[in-house]
């Protein structure tokens, strides 16, 4: 889902310089500069600068930790989904976002890093995850609200990824956005079931989930354009396609038109439609809390962190055991 790494990278210590290259690594930077700029994909066995490298890692390591941790606050409901049907749509989405993750810590592997060390990276804080999974899930209006309004955010920040220079990245987006797409209909169609033949107090639930995700789901794109240094060089290297500003306009544009649909008003009463630039205006994002979130004091940043760390310890003794018996049936076929 949910990209912000290179956005965060400058206020959490910034990219080191590129070293100074051979002349065997300057024609090298020249011809991957040519690909770049002739659109071509960039695959793991060919010669990329250590920066795009480490950058590429940052992003899809963040992406899978962000996939992971996304099932926790969604998961904590699948028991006490209203109805069996939305049980089982919820289930399958958990188990989608799971898949996703394994996706992604697949394309990352083939950049030169292992998954237990981005798991490693993940659970003693030094990786980051996106910020909007801080956020508590009070009741199930939260779980539509997540469908709608923050699968909708990672949609739009996410198919422009499907043309990601870096191939195995790209082809890996291609399916989580196809399945991302069923994850925005689905938490549609539920708030709009509450909206229309629940009771009074199931649409106040709904307005009320909506007015508190609403600007968590505005900061997914991460810092404006001008104060996002990162996300040049991001998009020179074709890793990143559309800036910030951009994409979070394209959301605003199409989440209005949704929100009529349901019956539901936005929180932002700066919000109207500007003739001249075609276009909404909207208020401005507190990004102070975005930044407080990233760095680790959102509403539930220990509860998340600390619920995967947990997983992570009890499962121990199954990964002992598929490894055990991975190497026993090694031993017997090469016996044979």
């Amino acid at each position: 889902m949910y990209t912000q790494a290179m956005d965060t990278m400058a206020r959490e210590g910034g990219a080191k310089l590129e070293k100074v290259l051979s002349a065997d690594e300057q024609q090298l930077q020249q011809r991957f500069d040519a690909r770049i700029d002739a659109g071509d994909f960039i695959e793991a066995k060919d010669w990329m600068p250590d920066n795009y490298r480490k950058t590429l890692l940052r992003q899809i390591s963040q992406h899978a930790h962000s996939e992971i941790v996304g099932m926790l606050p969604e998961g904590n409901w699948i028991g006490r989904a209203p109805t069996l049907k939305r049980k089982a749509i919820l289930l399958a989405k958990v188990q989608d976002e799971g898949g996703h993750g394994l996706y992604l810590y697949a394309a990352a592997e083939t950049l030169g890093t292992s998954r237990d060390q981005m798991i490693d990276a993940l659970h003693s804080g030094k990786a980051k995850y996106s910020s909007i999974f801080n956020y508590p899930t009070l009741n199930w209006a939260d779980i539509g609200t997540i469908g709608w309004l923050v699968d909708g955010a990672a949609i739009m920040n996410q198919v422009p990824i499907c043309r990601c220079s870096y191939a195995p990245y790209a082809r890996a987006m291609i399916r989580i956005c196809r399945e991302e797409s069923f994850h925005q209909r689905q938490g549609f169609d539920s708030l709009l079931v509450m909206m229309r033949d629940g009771t009074d107090a199931q649409r106040a639930m709904v307005q009320d989930a909506v007015n508190r995700w609403w600007w968590p789901c505005l900061m997914m794109f991460g810092p404006p354009d001008d104060q996002s240094p990162n996300s040049a060089q991001g998009m020179r290297w074709g890793i990143k396609r559309v800036s910030n500003d951009t994409l979070r306009q394209k959301f605003v544009d199409a989440t209005v038109e949704q929100a009529k649909v349901l019956g539901v008003t936005l929180p932002d009463p700066d919000l109207k439609w500007n003739e001249e630039r075609g276009q909404h205006d909207f208020g401005v994002i507190d990004w102070s809390e975005f930044w407080r979130v990233v760095a680790g004091d959102g509403p539930n940043n220990r509860e998340r962190l600390g619920m995967r760390v947990k997983a992570w310890d009890d499962g121990e003794w199954v990964r002992e055991a598929a490894l055990a018996h991975a190497r026993k049936q090694q031993t017997k076929l090469e016996a044979a």
